[in-house]
This record gives structure tokens, C-alpha cells and sequence, in this order.
């Protein structure tokens, strides 16, 4: 199979991956931070290492770098952990079920009450749409930096700033961002939410919840940290308050060595690598008059091209195109804010998303499968 869903996960893996995480478990089977023997110090220092070169890509400090088990649990953490005890939340109108889940069940069962702001293809009127819905009791803005169904990437530095300015917390979905834009605290975000297995080109069942200290969270998992043990109450030092329990030891090397891959190669030239990709296939489709390409010149987008052929449902187009040996994912994306934005609750569409491993023949040879729907030479 040629991947082209890699806005799900990167498949393949850069070699350095798969050889850490095979060192891992060989090697560094201790429980890190759980012992003072030797098995336990050097997993602990392996992870360690991870941690510093994440700081490193987000500009943060170590202790503020914390290991999930993916995107979704870091935004659950970071959203229930600002909106456990109620208050007001403004969410964008593209955001995955990851974030729009957890403030639809807090909305349900804590009394919390949230607006969802259309995210616009013009910037100035989106930051107006989140202007005019935040209130008094608004204790935090939710936001993707780039959906993962158009790769439409939203004004985040701009929310960062406003949020800022009005004294509430930003926390940023950065699953399909990081890795192919420089986004870091920088930008003025609060919590930085991300995979590691996307565009940082980790293992399955990494993800990192990235904050700058400036807002504390209640915690929704307590358990075992290795810190301040005698101690009923879950330990307040980061970043171990946020990671109760053993930490995937092998998935994170592997992290940290996609990171590696990621700072080698630099986010600037993966962006241009895929986005001519993209470009190669968005020209290919605008050649045909009954495909529709959800993307506009008013706005600027990730690596991400999602279209629909005419009457058929997205799903017929990619199961007859995995057929052929294409992996591209249709349907919803698990993405419903977007799909009611776009109006493609019924169709859903097909995304094809690159990754720094596809080649120019594979796009191609893509197209002309997609030429063979599109002219009707196939029946789905």
C-alpha cells in the first residue's frame, strides 16, 4: 500500500524509529523514575532525553513537557483539567471530536457552557467570530492550528494573543501542525496539545501536552509518580503530576528520534516537499469539472487536500482506491464541527494527506486512478 492518510499517522517510519524502539525494549526495560537501580536510572535518563528535545522543538521549558498516550488524551487533560469545576469555553467550528467531546460531556455533566466560533477562510473575521462570544466566566479558547480534514490552518498566533490580552487560556490542537510548521509557546500558547505519531513521526501511542506554566491544571488522572509517594494528593510538581503511571518507555525513544528526523530534515523543507505534492494532485482534480476541492485561495493550509468525485460517497472513491493500493481515508475524519462547516455531513470526503517518505511518481500514479472515477471508466 502507498500511504497517502498520513494526517491519521505516518506510515512508514524513519529507520532511527523503529531501531529505538527495538533498543528500548532490549535494552532499557526499566521502570523509569520507580527504583534506584541501574535498570531504572537509565530508562529514566532515556526518556529524559526525549523530553529535552521536545522542549527544544517547542520552546519549553523540561519540566513543563509531558508524556501522553496521544493527542486526544493531552487535550482531555488540558481542557478538563481548566474546566473541571465550570465555567466558559469558546471552540472553533473545526475542531476534531478530541476537543469538541470533552466540551460537549463537561456542557452535560459539570455545568459548563461552551460557543463555537466559525472559523472563517478570512482571518480578521474569524478573530472577530471569537471576539464576540467570549463572556466574563470565558476561562479558556480551544482551537486547532490546522484542521485535519482541509489542512485549513486558523489565526492561532493571533487567539494566543487575544487570549492573552483578555487573561484566559489558549490551548492549541496542534495533531496535524507539529512537525510541519514552526509552532512553538512562542507563539503565545498555553498548551501546546500534539501527537507524536503524526508529523513528529513517532510510534503509535505517543503524545505530549506542552505548557508554559502560566495556568495550573486540576488533574483527571491520579496515580503513581514516582514523586513525593508518601503523599496521598497527587504530587503538584510537573511534569510528573500529569504522567501517573509508567510511561511508554519504548514509544517515547521512538518520539525522540522522530524528532530528531523532524529537526534534520527542518519543518520548512517537509512543508514544501508535501505542499508540492498537494499542488501536483489539486491541479490534477481542478482539471476535472464534477470533482470538488475543499480549499480556497483566502485562506492557507497544512499539507492536506480533501475532495469529493461527483455523486459518490467518499467512502465507495477510497475503498475502490485501497483497492488499487492507495491508503486515503473518507468519511468524517472524526471531525463533525468541520464536516457541519463544510456540509459534508452526508458524503463525508476523501483526504489525502503526504508525508515526507511520498514521491512525486506516487501522486501520479494516484491521479490516474482518480482520472479512471472521474470519467467514469470505473464503476465504484
Amino acid at each position: 500500500m502507498i500511504n497517502f492518510d498520513n494526517s491519521a499517522t505516518t506510515f512508514p517510519k524513519p529507520a532511527s524509529v523503529r531501531n529505538a524502539v527495538s533498543l528500548a525494549v532490549g535494552r532499557f526495560g526499566g521502570n523509569p523514575g520507580r527504583g534506584g537501580h541501574k535498570l531504572s536510572r537509565e530508562a529514566a535518563e532515556q526518556v529524559y532525553i526525549t523530553r529535552e528535545k521536545a522542549a527544544a522543538l517547542f520552546s519549553a521549558d523540561v519540566e513543563n513537557v509531558a508524556f501522553t498516550a496521544n493527542c486526544t488524551y493531552a487535550l482531555n487533560m488540558a481542557i478538563k483539567g481548566i474546566l473541571q469545576y465550570g465555567g466558559h469555553t469558546v471552540i472553533s467550528s473545526l475542531e476534531h471530536n478530541s476537543a469538541a467531546r470533552p466540551v460537549a460531556n463537561l456542557a452535560q455533566y459539570r455545568g459548563v457552557t461552551y460557543s463555537i466560533a466559525k472559523a472563517d477562510e478570512d482571518d480578521d473575521k474569524t478573530i472577530e467570530n471569537f471576539k464576540s462570544l467570549i463572556k466574563e466566566d470565558t476561562k479558556c479558547i480551544i482551537c486547532t492550528a490546522g484542521s485535519n480534514v482541509t489542512g485549513q490552518i486558523t489565526p492561532y498566533k493571533r487567539l494566543a494573543k487575544l487570549c492573552n490580552e483578555r487573561g484566559i487560556a489558549f490551548i492549541c490542537d496542534c495533531a496535524q501542525a507539529s512537525g510541519v510548521i514552526d509552532i512553538t509557546l512562542d507563539d503565545g500558547i498555553d498548551f501546546i496539545c500534539t501527537s507524536g505519531h503524526k508529523g513528529l513521526y513517532g510510534p503509535a501511542g505517543t503524545g505530549l501536552l506542552i505548557t508554559n506554566g502560566k495556568f495550573p491544571l486540576s488533574t483527571i488522572i491520579e496515580g503513581g509518580t514516582g514523586a513525593t509517594s508518601a503523599e496521598l494528593e497527587q504530587t503538584p510538581f510537573l511534569p510528573e503530576r500529569l504522567e501517573s503511571g509508567t510511561v511508554n518507555t519504548p514509544g517515547i525513544m521512538g518520539l525522540g528520534r522522530g524528532i530528531d528526523f523532524v529537526r534534520q530534515k527542518g519543518t520548512k523543507r517537509i512543508r514544501e516537499h508535501e505542499q508540492m505534492l498537494c499542488s501536483v494532485l489539486t491541479n490534477a482534480l481542478k482539471k476535472h469539472g464534477n470533482i470538488t476541492v475543499y480549499r480556497s485561495e483566502k485562506a492557507s493550509y497544512l499539507p492536506i487536500v480533501s475532495f469529493n468525485i461527483g455523486s459518490y460517497h467518499s467512502a465507495a472513491v477510497t475503498e475502490y482506491l485501497g483497492r488499487r493500493g492507495f491508503a486515503l481515508r473518507g468519511g468524517l475524519q472524526c471531525s463533525a464541527l468541520a464536516h457541519h462547516t463544510l456540509g459534508t455531513l452526508e458524503t463525508g470526503v476523501v483526504r489525502f494527506s503526504p508525508s515526507a517518505f511520498n514521491t512525486g511518481q506516487q501522486v501520479n500514479m494516484l491521479i490516474a486512478e482518480i482520472d479512471k472515477i472521474a470519467a467514469g471508466r470505473v464503476s465504484l
